[in-house]
C-alpha cells in the first residue's frame, strides 16, 4: 500500500508538471510566459490568445488536477487523494526544467486547484470541503479583486475545514501544503498588494500594442541608501525592527542581495503633447550602491531578471537607472540576454540634457556680471562620456579647463583633443581635487557611489552643476558662502506625473535616463537605444528634439 501511494504521488507530481497548456498555446506561436494570466491579468490573455485557445488551455491545466486525484482514488485513501492533489499542484508550479526551458511559465495555478477540488469531490470527500473553498474565492475575488489573495482565502478555508473533519494527519499536512506553497507562489502578488501596484481581476491593465494612444515602459531602480529602501510598504514593517537593533542593517543587506526585481510602483499622468499616454512600472531589485561595485556579475543577473520581468508584464521598453545603467557592459549583456525587449541605459538624453542645460547656466554665470572668458572651469568625472561632452562644449567658451579623473593617460588623450577645438583655452589635467578650488565653474558626472566633492574643494561664490546619480557634492558644500549647486539631467515629462515612489528628484520630474525610456516607447524609435560606452551625437540631438517636440522639459 504504502509503495503503490508513493507511486501515485510521483505519478501526480509528473501529470500536475506536464505543460499541456503552454504546448498548445505555443502550437499556436503564442509565448506563455508574457501572455500569462500571472503578469497580464485574464482579459489581456483574452485579448491576445482569443475565448477559444484560452478556453482549451485552462481545460488542459484543470485536467491534470482532476487527473492525478482520479489516479488517487484507486486507492481508496481520500489522505491519499489531497496528497495527490499537492504533488499535482507542485509539479504545476516547479516543473522539470527540460519541460520548459531557463524559464518555465510563471502562472498562478488556480486551474489546477480547480482540478484538485473537482477530482477531491468525485472521489467521495464532503462537499463540505470542495465546494466551500469555492465559494469564499469567489466572494473574496468579486469583494476584493485580487486574485491570488482570493486564492489564499479558499485554501485557509479548506485547510481549516480539513484541519476539523475527521480526515487523517496526511490529509491534513496535505491541505496545509498546498496553503503553504500558493503562498510561495503568491509571495511577490502579496508585496504588490502591499505597495498598491497589484492589479485587480479584470483590470485594464497596459500591455504594449493593446491601444494606439498607450505605450508601455518598465525601468529599474534600486535604493540609494538603507533608508530609501523603507519607501516600499512591502519591507516598511523591518525599519522599527532594525532601529531597536532586533534586525541588523548586515541581514537586511544580505536579504537585499538575495531578492529578485520586483514591482513597486508606476508613474501615471504622462501624457505628450500629441496626446500618446505613457505608462512606466517602477521595478526593483534593492541592491545598495557598493553592491553594484563589489558583485557585479550579481548586479548584471538582477538586470537580466529585470528586463524579463518588464516584458512579461507587458513592457516593450526597459531603461536602466542609476548603477543598474553602468552593469552588464551599460546594457549590452541585457540586451543580449532579453532580446525580446528594448534595453537602454539613458546615456544619449542624459548627454543631451546637459547639452540643454549648460547654455542657460554660462548665460545665468554671466548675468551675475562675471566674465566668462576669464572663468575657470573644473570637470569632474572628465574620464567618462557625459563628463568629456560637458568639457568639449564649455571649452571654447571659458579661459581654463581643469579636467579631473582617475586615469591620467585617458585624460591626456581627452586634453589633447580639447586643445586642438579650443586652441586659446588653456587646459590640464589632473587626478586631484583639490585643484577644483580654482573653478568659478564645477561640471560634474561621476558614477562614485559616495559624494567627491567636499567644502574644502570649493571657493566661496562658485557655480556646481552636479550630473552625478547619487550626487557627487556632499550636501555640506552648500555651507560655503555664495555656492549654488545646480542638479543636472531632471527633467519634466508632460502631463503632470504622479507616483507612488519618490525617485528623488522633486515632484513631477524624473532622470533624464528614464525620460529617454518614455521618449523611445513614445516615438517607436527603438533603434536609439543607448547600449555600451559610446554615445552617438545624433542621438543626443534626436532626444532633444523629440524631448522638445513630446513636451518634455529639462529642470534647470
Amino acid at each position: 500500500m504504502a509503495f503503490l501511494s508513493a507511486l501515485l504521488l510521483v505519478l501526480a507530481f509528473l501529470v500536475g508538471s506536464l505543460p499541456l497548456g503552454h504546448w498548445l498555446l505555443r502550437r499556436m506561436g503564442i509565448d506563455p510566459r508574457v501572455n500569462s494570466a500571472y503578469n497580464l491579468g485574464v482579459e489581456n490573455v483574452l485579448r491576445r490568445v482569443g475565448p477559444g485557445p484560452a478556453a482549451a488551455s485552462a481545460g488542459l491545466d484543470a485536467a491534470k488536477g482532476f487527473l492525478a486525484v482520479l489516479m488517487a482514488s484507486a486507492l481508496g485513501s481520500p489522505e491519499v487523494c489531497v496528497l495527490a492533489g499537492l504533488a499535482a499542484y507542485l509539479g504545476h508550479l516547479n516543473p522539470p526544467r527540460f519541460l520548459y526551458g531557463e524559464t518555465p511559465p510563471r502562472g498562478r495555478g488556480n486551474l489546477v486547484l480547480l482540478g484538485v477540488l473537482a477530482g477531491l469531490a468525485v472521489s467521495g470527500l464532503s462537499l463540505w470541503l470542495t465546494v466551500l473553498p469555492v465559494v469564499v474565492y469567489a466572494a473574496a475575488l468579486g469583494y476584493w479583486g485580487y486574485a491570488s489573495g482570493a486564492t489564499l482565502l479558499g485554501l485557509l478555508a479548506f485547510a481549516v475545514l480539513v484541519a476539523v473533519s475527521p480526515l487523517g494527519i496526511p490529509a491534513k499536512l496535505g491541505a496545509l501544503g498546498l496553503l503553504v506553497a500558493a503562498g510561495w507562489r503568491f509571495k511577490e502578488n502579496l508585496g504588490r498588494i502591499l505597495d498598491g501596484t497589484e492589479p485587480r481581476a479584470f483590470a485594464d491593465v497596459p500591455v504594449a500594442g493593446k491601444r494606439a494612444d498607450q505605450v508601455v515602459t518598465a525601468f529599474m531602480i534600486h535604493p540609494m541608501t538603507l533608508e530609501n529602501f523603507w519607501q516600499s510598504r512591502r519591507f516598511a514593517w523591518m525599519k522599527p525592527l532594525v532601529d531597536r537593533g532586533v534586525i541588523s542593517e548586515a541581514s537586511v543587506r544580505r536579504m537585499a542581495e538575495n531578492l529578485r526585481p520586483m514591482k513597486v510602483g508606476e508613474l501615471h499622468g504622462i501624457k505628450t503633447l500629441e496626446g500618446k499616454e505613457i505608462r512606466c512600472y517602477l521595478l526593483s531589485s534593492p541592491l545598495l550602491p557598493d553592491v553594484f561595485r563589489d558583485q557585479p556579475d550579481l548586479a548584471t543577473r538582477r538586470a537580466i531578471e529585470g528586463a524579463r520581468l518588464a516584458q512579461e508584464l507587458g513592457a516593450e521598453v526597459f531603461g536602466l537607472g542609476a548603477f543598474w545603467s553602468v552593469v552588464g557592459n551599460k546594457g549590452v549583456d541585457v540586451q543580449a540576454a532579453v532580446p525580446g525587449i528594448t534595453v537602454t541605459n539613458g546615456g544619449a538624453y542624459t548627454s543631451g540634457t546637459i547639452k540643454a542645460a549648460i547654455p542657460g547656466i554660462l548665460r545665468h554665470f554671466e548675468e551675475t556680471g562675471r566674465d566668462l572668458g576669464q572663468a575657470t572651469a573644473g570637470i569632474v568625472g572628465a574620464n567618462g562620456v557625459v563628463a568629456f561632452g560637458i568639457a568639449r562644449t564649455i571649452a571654447p567658451q571659458v579661459g581654463k579647463v581643469i579636467m579631473v579623473g582617475r586615469d591620467p593617460e585617458r585624460l591626456e588623450r581627452s586634453a589633447n583633443t580639447l586643445r586642438r577645438a579650443a586652441k586659446d583655452t588653456e587646459i590640464v589635467t589632473t587626478t586631484s581635487y583639490d585643484t577644483l578650488k580654482e573653478a568659478d565653474l564645477i561640471f560634474s558626472a561621476t558614477s562614485d557611489p559616495n559624494p567627491v566633492i567636499f567644502p574644502e574643494h570649493v571657493k566661496p561664490g562658485a557655480w556646481i552643476f552636479d550630473e552625478g546619480r547619487p550626487a557627487d557634492v556632499h550636501e555640506s558644500v552648500l555651507n560655503v558662502p555664495g555656492v549654488r549647486v545646480i542638479p543636472g539631467g531632471v527633467v519634466r515629462p508632460p502631463g503632470g506625473m504622479t507616483s507612488n515612489i519618490d525617485l528623488q528628484f522633486g515632484e513631477g520630474a524624473v532622470p533624464a535616463c528614464l525620460a529617454e525610456t518614455l521618449i523611445i516607447a513614445a516615438t517607436g524609435e527603438h533603434h536609439r537605444q543607448s547600449l555600451g560606452p559610446q554615445t552617438l551625437t545624433e542621438n543626443i540631438n534626436f532626444f532633444v528634439e523629440q524631448a522638445e517636440r513630446l513636451g518634455f522639459e529639462v529642470v534647470d
